[in-house]
Parts: structure tokens; C-alpha cells; sequence
């Protein structure tokens, strides 16, 4: 089974992608700045990875067992726009 992100699924995973390392950019010289760096911010990144954009690749390789072609991609897209969501809104919050 090969990775298959086409068209909008392969937009949506490069502003995942994005916003993430945006973020992570951010917050790394945040802390250096301030002198309060410390390894639980890459790690708490590396945990995001694995808990948000993981299961994201999942949905895109469980796309040949859709045949309504519509359920899994639905599924991808929501995922892709809460994982934005939860980056971007805490820029806003501020």
C-alpha cells in the first residue's frame, strides 16, 4: 500500500504540515528568547505528530477500501481543519 495524497488531500496535509512547523518555529524561539527552553517542546511536537498527522496518513492509505469515494475523504478533511484549528486559535487567544 502506497501513500496516496492527491489533489486538495495533499493542500490540506502541506498546511497541516505548515501551521505545525510555523508554530513549532515560534515557540522555539519563544523559549530560547526568553531562556526558559527546555526538550518538552519538541517533544510535545513529536507527540502531535504522532496523535494528529499520524492518523491523517492513515485515512488517506484507508481511501481504496471507500467505495463511496467520499466518507474517508470527509473524515481526512475534518481531521486536516481541526488540527489547523487547534494551532491557529491559540495565536488568537492571546
Amino acid at each position: 500500500m502506497a501513500l496516496t495524497l492527491t489533489g486538495l488531500m495533499l493542500y490540506a496535509m502541506w498546511l497541516v504540515l505548515g501551521v505545525m512547523g510555523l508554530s513549532f518555529v515560534v515557540d522555539l524561539v519563544k523559549s530560547f528568547a526568553s531562556g526558559t527552553f527546555s526538550s518538552t517542546t519538541i517533544t510535545s511536537y513529536l507527540k502531535d505528530l504522532l496523535y494528529l498527522v499520524f492518523p491523517l496518513f492513515l485515512l488517506s492509505n484507508m481511501m481504496p477500501l471507500d467505495h463511496s469515494d467520499y466518507i474517508i475523504k470527509i473524515a481526512y478533511y475534518i481531521g486536516a481543519l481541526g488540527v489547523v484549528y487547534k494551532y491557529v486559535s491559540v495565536y488568537f487567544k492571546k
